[in-house]
């Protein structure tokens, strides 16, 4: 490292003001230790600073950043943009018609505080080393023993890596199996959250249309058909809710054996169907072990646990072992012994079909509030299950806006337009409904809104 880049460091954190006027910096012995340079680099740093008024020397008391230096111009121009709404919205605590937040009220936390407890105090002394990199083998245990009995799998614990959810899902799958020239396709629409991260670890990214079926899996084979990945949510698609179709599956599965491509199912609320059929996930037609199947509890019990899975093809095993003791540290081993003993003991099942039959319910009375208070305003193609609703705009394409004036009422609703990267988009309101306890609520948020939402539409 040389004095130009130390002076450059100094200088940035002083403009972006995490050095304030006053605050002292280390001395010259002790950074040039601490950054294993020679004393005479940073002490060229420290004159530069010190001759452009930056810092000053105050002899025994040491060296600080000039108490008289004013930074309101500078201060202006380090001023970060805004986040997108979309980034708000699903991150704000405070709000309604939250996505993926699950029915909070109805969460058994007196079970979960006595089966922590009980974690806790049997926390043995060689687990309190490192945690496992793959992940607690009881939690691995109970998370393949759930799959193949509610999710048609055929899974061994030792295929299960436990990771901190979506997006580590993402960076870890890409990390070990792709090159940085193979080429991954994404849902059009898809998750946004999914479509940033992706655009920042995939430099081969392509997207494929989703209609009332699915993924296009024939677009992808006709213009497609060389990707190395693809990335699907083919129980209820992110954010339409529509099911990929069985002939759709087949024709997926086939591409992917024929080509040796990979198949990453994103089963985000797979447990959530409303009718005595259960759609079977896409890994349970894979006979070729083509698909990587993952998952997590965000959705299922609560976003601030952080804890997901994937399910590893068996010849993948070695190769996500080996570069998974480098990129990843191993969740932390309470959450997952608690998390383990909740699944074993057969809580989580009781949770889940708790769930179905109250999301049900909500779904009902959000769609009712939403007739009432805008009967000619919105449409709707209701699907199986998930845990969210699309209201259409049958007219127009102002959904941006709209979902602007909902989330000025506190609604964190996100605009459908969004979602999409292509030309070729539909328009409406995106919004969840799980935490909604009655229709006379639904009514009382969404008349917050009537007034400006009829002035925005006509």
């Amino acid at each position: 490292m040389g004095y130009k880049e130390i002076y450059a460091r100094y200088r940035q954190q002083i403009l972006a003001g995490q050095l304030k006027p006053g605050d002292r910096v280390p001395a010259i012995r002790t950074l040039a230790s601490e950054l294993r340079v020679a004393r005479k680099t940073v002490e060229a740093a420290y004159e530069i600073l010190i001759g452009e008024g930056y810092f000053v020397s105050q002899g025994a008391k040491g060296t600080r950043v000039n108490p008289e230096l004013i930074l309101a111009a500078a201060a202006e121009e380090a001023v970060l943009p805004a986040p997108p709404a979309s980034d708000v919205s699903l991150r704000e605590p405070k709000g309604e018609l939250r996505l993926g937040i699950p029915a909070l009220d109805e969460f058994p936390h007196k079970k979960w505080l006595l089966i922590s407890g009980k974690a806790a105090r049997t926390l043995r002394a060689d687990e309190m080393i490192l945690p496992p990199i793959m992940g607690y083998q009881p939690l691995r245990e109970a998370i393949a023993s759930y799959l193949n009995i509610s999710r048609g799998l055929n899974c061994q614990p030792e295929q299960i890596f436990i990771t901190s959810g979506y997006r580590a899902n993402l960076r870890l799958i890409l990390a070990v199996l792709a090159q940085p020239s193979d080429k991954v396709m994404f849902e059009d629409p898809g998750y946004f959250f999914g479509q940033k991260l992706l655009k920042r670890i995939a430099p081969n990214l392509h997207y494929v249309p989703v209609d009332r079926q699915g993924m296009d899996v024939d677009y992808l084979l006709r213009y497609h058909a060389d990707a190395r990945f693809a990335i699907v949510t083919p129980t209820h698609h992110s954010p339409l809710a529509v099911t990929l179709s069985l002939p759709r599956k087949h024709q997926l599965l086939e591409w992917a054996q024929h080509n040796e491509s990979w198949i990453i199912e994103d089963d985000y609320d797979g447990e959530f169907h409303y009718t005595r059929k259960v759609i079977p996930a896409l890994k349970s037609l894979d006979v070729h072990d083509r698909v990587i199947y993952t998952g997590t509890f965000s959705k299922t019990m609560m976003p601030a646990m952080r804890v997901g899975y994937l399910v590893m093809p068996k010849e993948t095993i070695a190769r996500f072992s080996e570069l998974g003791e480098i990129l990843e540290t191993g969740m932390s081993l309470l959450p997952q012994k608690i998390l383990a003993q909740f699944l074993s003991e057969g809580h989580f099942y009781r949770h889940i079909k708790k769930m179905r039959t109250l999301y049900q319910q909500r779904r009902r009375m959000m769609l009712d509030a939403l007739q009432a208070c805008f009967p000619d305003v919105f449409d709707f193609e209701l699907t199986d299950g998930g845990m969210h609703i699309v209201a259409f705009l049958p007219r127009g394409t102002q959904d941006a806006a709209l979902a602007e004036i909902w989330q000025r009422h506190q609604l964190r609703v996100l605009p459908l337009s969004g979602w999409y990267m292509q030309t070729q988009k539909r328009y409406g309101l995106v919004m969840g409904y799980t935490n909604i306890r009655s229709v006379e609520q639904a009514q009382e948020l969404l008349q917050r809104t009537v007034q400006e939402t009829r002035a925005l539409l006509g």
